[in-house]
Parts: structure tokens; C-alpha cells; sequence
């Protein structure tokens, strides 16, 4: 069967959108590309805060969005968070840091701790079943009943959403809403 040039055009010209559409990133889409270099920078990140002796890397949860760079979670010291921020912002490709470390305080008994684990769990479980919110792109964190929300959302309606889902669950004492907006 022969095909005429004029088909040969139209199709190469069709594969060439639909290539140039898989590597177009939108504000709130990556690119395959980006998401490949945030992969990156998130494994460099924790590898950083892995070799240093003063971050606790366990503690910090990385997350990454066209180059801006969340750390999320609860440490010991400002001299952690400091360290952790120094560190990520040495990070090649990073292009912003969002410190939302917030500090532990005191230590937490097993009982809180478990309770802390509950409360999680249940706003993780609230997120999942509300239509406004992609629970897979909230993270979520409690210590001494405080709510962290932390991660990247597509519109103001997911990030308020999911503070006001943390905030209905009984328990909880206050919600840090550290959510960004793609």
C-alpha cells in the first residue's frame, strides 16, 4: 500500500503534537522532564541531610515541585532547621526552599505518641474521602495533636479544603496549614 506524501505530513505532524503536548508542563502538570530532575533534587536533598551529623534525616520529609523545595516535619532545634535549609539550598536545581520545619518540644510519651499516629491517620482518612481534596498530595504530620499539612495542590479551594477537613477531627488542636499552591 502506498502512502502519499501529503499523509506521511499530516501524521508526523500529529506525533509530533502529541510528543510536544507529553513534554509541555501546565502550572499545575511537570513535564516528564521535571518530574525526572524533581526526583533527582529530592534524592540529593535527603542524601544531604542523611550525611550530616546534626539533621535528623528521618524527621524531614522532602518534597519537590518544579524546583521549590519543601522540607516538612518536626525537629529538635533551630539549629536542625537551619541546617537543613543551608543544606537543600546547595542542592543544584533548587530554585526555592519552604522551610516548614516547626520545632518538636517537648519529648512525647508513648501514649502520645500513638494518639499523634491516630490523628493522622484519621485527617489522612477525612482527605481521601472529600472530593476537593488528592489525598496523595497532602502530607500530613502530627506532634502533641498540632496538624502539619504540607505539599503541593492544584488551587486555593484543596489547600483551604484540607485545613478545614484537619481542623474537624476531634482531637486535634491546632492545624499548621503549610500547603502550597502549584
Amino acid at each position: 500500500m502506498k502512502i502519499s506524501n501529503s499523509a506521511r505530513i499530516v501524521a508526523l505532524a500529529a506525533v509530533s503534537m502529541l510528543l510536544a503536548t507529553a513534554c509541555t508542563s501546565t502550572r499545575t502538570q511537570k513535564s516528564a522532564g521535571e518530574t525526572i530532575d524533581d526526583g533527582v533534587i529530592s534524592t540529593q536533598v535527603n542524601t544531604a541531610l542523611v550525611g550530616d551529623a546534626l539533621t535528623h534525616a528521618h524527621n524531614i520529609d522532602v518534597e519537590v515541585f518544579k524546583g521549590r523545595v519543601q522540607l516538612n516535619g518536626f525537629v529538635g532545634s533551630n539549629a536542625e532547621r537551619n541546617q537543613a535549609v543551608a543544606l537543600t539550598r546547595k542542592v543544584s536545581g533548587v530554585n526555592a526552599v519552604d522551610n516548614n520545619l516547626l520545632l518538636r518540644g517537648e519529648k512525647r510519651t508513648t501514649g502520645e505518641s500513638a494518639d499523634d499516629a491516630a490523628l493522622t491517620g484519621k485527617v489522612k482518612s477525612a482527605l481521601t474521602t472529600d472530593e476537593r481534596t488528592k489525598a496523595h498530595e497532602i502530607n500530613v504530620e502530627t506532634q502533641h495533636s498540632v496538624v502539619l499539612l504540607a505539599g503541593f495542590v492544584g488551587n486555593s479551594t484543596s489547600r483551604s479544603a484540607a485545613g478545614d477537613i484537619a481542623r474537624s477531627i476531634t482531637g486535634v488542636k491546632k492545624v499548621d496549614n503549610q500547603i502550597a499552591i502549584k
